[in-house]
């Protein structure tokens, strides 16, 4: 037999793909991984349909089409009144999650450390091992999930390499606040240490807020690579195009990585969303519209026996069951999709400990009748 030495040893498949995979099976309405069960724009389809028929169907350049990196670029003056230069500081990946691993893998060397915020979307921890780097956890605990950045002050050493921020985070819908990043600056100032800021849900931010990204703040900015996601945008998730921001040197160097890795993207998608994100009224309703959404299953939930955590951003909302039930999340999560019908995601999935306080995820990017007829279930839990 071969002898092949796992480089992940302690990974196994995904919970989301465990708990869809048991939704199929048990024809469970599917609250736990957090795509739409709604179609996207059929102007987009048919943009693509066009590009596809206007040729745009070979290999795009590798750091992304100029047109839609000429755009983005203008997207994020309008939204942040902050330049990015689309030919040097803008690249075209293959979904957030692709930006995340370039990121990492072209920072992270054998035994750099790596600052994370628990629970935290689970490809950060396994992509920092896999290049040998070592991660330091700060976990963050229910109901607001804050941090106190005087603790992660000591999570420092002289191997600290990179932090990864999240906002609005995936599990928990919590969101960064301007003393957040001043309490952040102060904390790297004088430092070579790096930022990789998660900002996939950037638009998904509720109640008038304001999503405090790191660009809009110039002493993070010159150190963070940024990474957005068209899929969370244009609900379509499928499509799995993203892209990096970053100052020119670190983007030289993301694109080093990048060419070997993925090169370049889908032609006439990016042809696609170029030409749709050139008209802002195509996108910048999409925080009331999830705003609705979350609303309107709050409601739903409000006379259940679930206790509902706050949720500022994202299209995730967590609950404790803490009344319902003292088994572990996980269990109660195979129980809650086998006997009621519905699909989530326990949060200690989220944390590298297993760390459970009782709470699950649900995904409220579904239609509305989706959400009631769910609803209708867990209120009998």
């Amino acid at each position: 037999m071969l002898n092949i030495q796992s480089k992940l040893p302690g990974v196994s498949t995904t919970i989301f793909s465990v708990m869809s995979k048991l939704a199929t099976e048990y024809n469970a309405i599917n609250l736990s991984q957090g795509f739409p069960d709604y179609a996207c724009d059929p102007k987009l389809i048919e943009l693509v349909n066009k590009a596809m028929k206007d040729g745009f169907n070979q290999y795009a350049p590798m750091p992304g089409s100029n047109l839609l990196k000429e755009n983005i670029a203008e997207k994020v003056e309008k939204l942040y009144q902050v330049k990015y230069n689309p030919d040097t500081e803008i690249t075209v990946t293959a979904g957030g999650t692709q930006a995340i691993f370039t990121a990492l893998a072209t920072i992270i060397n054998h035994g750099d450390e790596v600052i994370i915020f628990e629970p935290a979307y689970d490809s950060y921890a396994p992509t920092i091992k896999l290049l040998g780097g070592i991660v330091k956890t700060y976990e963050l605990a229910p109901p607001d999930y804050g941090i106190d950045w005087e603790m992660v002050k000591k999570l420092f050493t002289a191997n600290t390499r990179m932090i990864i921020l999240n906002s609005p985070q995936n599990p928990t819908g919590s969101i960064l606040s301007t003393d957040d990043m001043q309490a952040l600056i102060k904390l790297i100032n004088g430092t070579d240490i790096l930022i990789l800021s998660d900002e996939v849900y950037e638009h998904l931010i509720y109640d008038g807020q304001k999503h405090e990204s790191v660009m809009l703040y110039p002493e993070l900015r010159e150190r963070s690579f940024i990474v957005a996601s068209f899929g969370k945008l244009l609900h379509a998730t499928g499509w799995k195009l993203g892209y990096c921001l970053a100052p020119e040197k670190l983007t030289a160097e993301f694109r080093k990585v990048h060419q070997f890795n993925v090169f370049s993207v889908n032609s006439a998608m990016q042809q696609a969303i170029a030409t749709y994100i050139k008209e802002p009224d195509n996108y910048t309703g999409i925080g009331n519209f999830f705003q609705q959404k979350r609303d309107y299953f709050r409601t739903l939930l409000a006379d259940s026996r679930f206790k509902l955590l706050p949720c500022n951003g994202s299209y995730f909302q967590c609950a404790s069951y803490s009344k319902i039930s003292d088994e572990s999340d996980k269990n109660f999560s195979i129980r809650l999709l086998k006997e009621f019908g519905v699909a989530t995601i326990p949060v200690s999935a989220f944390y590298q400990k297993g760390t459970d306080h009782k709470i699950i995820r649900f995904c409220f990017a579904k239609e509305n009748s989706t959400l009631a007829l769910a609803a209708e279930k867990l209120r009998n839990v």
